[in-house]
């Protein structure tokens, strides 16, 4: 205990990171009360917030903190954003116009960025509007404003204000990314999924006291494989495979360059959350088909797959998790640039040849690592539905893994490496007696 106060002392004590935590904390805080603003022309005390508790809205709330549900400004979030940085990222690995825009070093990155940004406000502006025409039909009690303006013009003057907002949103994620502590957007996303945890616990508490809850003993045993279960992911997040990678000697002058050995960090899982979140987008699709299907065979088939408790859900979600993460590890670890920069810096690994021989390598070592972190994946994801089995609260499910968890983990981890960095760059004890906390970004690399 006496550690961890000397640790804080020593964070307050640095000029710098103090002004980056609390630039964080207030720009943290702005975004919290907008999520709490309803649009204008909106009713809150009529909306009936349980409408965005499941499926894809489910997830679109959990991202947005709970500001889908109350038709706030911020009720899109930063998810316009994410979808954006998905399609431009997929368009680098396409098109030579992209590949060639990220290797201009940063002018071609401030390139990027801005069609990143316009390609926001296009998404923004579709779904702005799919978002007015759902609360229209689900909500319509709760709009007040349809005898001072016309439909059009609260339509569109909400579109307006909901793309106005996505913009702001990314602005402040941006900010704490160059001012505060970094991670601008990661951090957002963050808040608003852990805003949700006090209430969950809060609704499973009281549910596990009630008669028929199981008591508090119950309870505990809960908490204890929650523990259990954010150990198991952390390990899943910082899991490596460090491959040897030895430089060779260079004498410029009198001095001496390369010659030493370093490793390459290949994550267990570097496709990260994405394999979810494209497998819960496929998963919602029976669900939806099964509504317009008549035969009660078909539609009891199909409605077997929309059911996240049933083993015809999980054993196809776990699959498609699988192959997701195959597939986005393919398109983000490119074996052969990896290669041709080792290469460049006179780089080899130990007993294999430069070149073609070296991205085979890394490719056949990426295909190995990747199955049991595919599967870890998936056993993560769809531990939410094994815990609502053992009646669980659902909302208090979530943080037994799937998407929020990895999430929170991973943050969390890169913000404490961030704290730490600052801390052994003074001189400072860090965070851990022994070691270095290791972010999403890889493990550190050893010479």
């Amino acid at each position: 205990m006496k550690k961890l106060f000397d640790t804080l002392k020593n964070i307050w004590r640095i000029d710098d990171l103090r002004f980056k935590l609390q630039i964080t904390f207030w720009l943290l805080l702005v975004y919290r009360i907008g999520s709490y603003v309803t649009l204008p022309g909106i009713d809150p005390n009529l909306l009936d917030t349980k409408q965005a508790d499941g499926g894809l809205f489910g997830i679109i709330n959990m991202f947005a903190g709970g500001a889908f549900g109350r038709a706030s400004i911020f009720a899109l979030g930063i998810m316009p954003y994410i979808s954006a940085s998905i399609v431009v990222q997929l368009l680098s690995l396409a098109l030579p116009s992209f590949q060639r825009m990220q290797k201009e070093g940063e002018d071609g990155r401030r390139k990027i960025n801005q069609i990143t940004r316009y390609l926001t406000i296009a998404i923004t502006v579709v779904q702005s509007y799919g978002f007015i025409i759902n609360l229209k039909n689900t909500n319509p009690s709760a709009i007040i404003s349809a005898d001072v303006v016309s439909d059009f013009m609260f339509t569109f003057s909400s579109m307006i204000i909901l793309t106005a907002s996505t913009m702001f949103v990314m602005w402040l994620g941006e900010r704490i990314t160059d001012k505060g502590i970094g991670n601008g957007i990661s951090l957002i996303i963050m808040i608003g999924i852990i805003a949700r945890l006090p209430i969950a616990f809060w609704d499973e508490f009281n549910f596990k006291l009630s008669t028929g809850g199981g008591g508090l003993v119950i309870f505990v045993i809960e908490l204890a494989a929650l523990f259990a279960v954010i150990m198991i992911t952390i390990l899943l997040v910082q899991g490596t495979r460090r491959i040897p990678v030895q430089y060779a000697k260079r004498i410029v002058g009198n001095r001496q360059f390369g010659g030493v050995r370093q490793y390459i960090p290949l994550k267990i899982n570097a496709a990260g959350v994405m394999p979810i979140i494209f497998a819960q987008a496929l998963m919602f699709i029976p669900g939806y088909i099964a509504q317009f299907v008549s035969n009660v065979e078909a539609n009891s088939f199909l409605s077997s797959f929309a059911n996240p408790l049933s083993f015809a859900y999980n054993m196809t979600f776990g699959l498609l998790i699988v192959l997701f993460t195959y597939f986005y590890t393919a398109i983000s670890v490119n074996a052969n640039q990896i290669s041709d920069d080792m290469k460049k810096n006179n780089g080899f690994i130990p007993g294999i040849k430069p070149g073609k021989s070296t991205a085979d390598f890394i490719d056949n070592v990426m295909s190995r690592i990747t199955l049991p972190g595919a599967i870890f994946l998936a056993f993560v994801a769809v531990l939410p539905s094994f815990a609502g089995a053992f009646n669980i609260n659902s909302q208090f499910a979530q943080f037994y893994g799937g998407t929020s968890l990895l999430i929170l983990v991973g943050v969390v981890l890169d913000t404490l490496q961030q704290i730490e960095s600052h801390l052994l760059m003074r001189q400072y004890d860090g965070l851990m007696k022994s070691g270095k906390i290791k972010g999403r970004s890889g493990s550190n690399t050893a010479a």
